[in-house]
């Protein structure tokens, strides 16, 4: 058996593989940072091979609670991403698997790899809705893309959705390709009537050296670009000191930061709790975007989430709070699961890319319903 992770995305440091049946593994911290918990690896000579790929440091990663009730996700072809057994306790994760080929990859999520978004940037582009611009570039060179869907008028909304600012949060991208595809599809009603009457700037991935290197959830520098908001720089955060400016330009009238959770097995939303400018009528628009997608999409829910933030106690530094604050509009963070979700779980896939997409087309149903009382 042979354990590599030199690829896009990948992660993962061989301790002893010597024994395919109770190999050792660890997780690699994201650089100049100690977070860590995003694995990628690909196991080769492993056909009818019982393994045990033990991850021995999984009991101190980032976020130990959730490995609880985890499952890792495989592919022989890098397309199709299945659930196999996995097991913690507490102290390391082990994945158990008998591979079909001798080839096959380990994720902690379906990765969504740089040439992929590449793929999808270069297809929206094409659409007579889209323009594309190059925001400038990360700390490793690479492009900052962003999207305009629609044309901008004075009267029309300004809806930003941005995704993925800790890469390893590989669905956020996942969801934004099901969202971009009906937003430019010219059949679509739901999408004619937004692109009526607002314009989209969407950044499908916020932290590409991250997602390239493998990360969990910072850049190139280190940074945690969802705690960068109220003072990015050139030199630490590019990333996010590229997006607040062209926000400067556009105004903001709604905006969605798409991630995932590690711990908890559900799709919700965080809004700005404890932002203390946030008017009485914001935080009712988020009750009723949260209220229409719940009905557009079982598999979101508003039972659970993160507990609400006193008046006050809002970490100005995330984006969802300082956009609330800066531009006084409704600003929310959409949380998705690395696991499945509890109420509607699907015992072959779990939480997948086909159901983050759906999820992402769902989000325009609620949108709609709330454009217009958007200023």
């Amino acid at each position: 058996m042979q354990i590599t992770s030199n690829f896009d995305g990948g992660n993962i440091l061989v301790r002893d593989i010597a024994d395919p049946a109770n190999a050792h593994l660890e997780i690699r911290r994201d650089n100049n940072s100690d977070f860590y918990q995003w694995f990628y690896f690909r196991a080769s000579g492993v056909r009818d091979t019982p393994l045990a790929l033990h991850i021995d440091n999984a009991g101190t990663s980032s976020y130990p609670p959730g490995w609880k009730d985890y499952r890792a996700v495989a592919s022989y072809d890098r397309e199709e991403w299945f659930r196999v057994p996995t097991e913690y306790d507490g102290k390391r994760l082990t994945i158990r698997h008998t591979p079909e080929h001798d080839s096959v990859y380990y994720a902690y999520f379906a990765p969504y790899s740089h040439e992929r978004h590449q793929d999808l940037v270069a297809a929206c582009q094409l659409s007579p809705r889209c323009r594309h611009e190059l925001l400038g570039a990360s700390l490793d060179g690479r492009d900052l893309d962003l999207l305009v869907i629609g044309e901008p008028a004075p009267d029309k909304r300004v809806c930003w959705i941005i995704a993925r600012q800790h890469p390893g949060e590989t669905m956020a991208e996942w969801l934004m390709e099901g969202l971009l595809a009906r937003l430019l599809d010219d059949e679509d009603p739901v999408a004619r009537q937004l692109l009526a009457r607002a314009v989209f700037y969407c950044v499908p991935n916020m932290n590409p050296d991250g997602s390239f290197r493998g990360n969990l959830r910072t850049n190139a520098a280190g940074a945690n670009l969802n705690r960068e908001w109220q003072e990015p720089t050139r030199e630490r955060s590019p990333e996010v000191f590229h997006v607040r400016r062209r926000m400067e330009s556009t105004g903001v009238d709604f905006c969605l930061d798409v991630h995932g959770d590690e711990a908890l097995p559900y799709n919700f939303i965080a809004g700005p709790d404890g932002v203390t400018s946030v008017s009485a009528r914001v935080h009712g628009l988020q009750d009723e975007f949260e209220r229409l997608l719940m009905r557009t999409s079982p598999d979101f829910q508003t039972e659970h989430g993160y507990d609400a933030v006193a008046p006050g106690a809002a970490n100005m530094t995330m984006c969802t709070t300082f956009i609330a604050d800066r531009f006084g509009c409704l600003s929310m963070t959409l949380e998705q699961p690395f696991k499945d979700t509890v109420d509607s779980p699907h015992e072959l896939f779990g939480w997948s890319p086909e159901r983050c997409r759906k999820l992402g087309r769902a989000n325009l149903d609620a949108l709609f319903g709330i454009l217009d009382r958007l200023r």
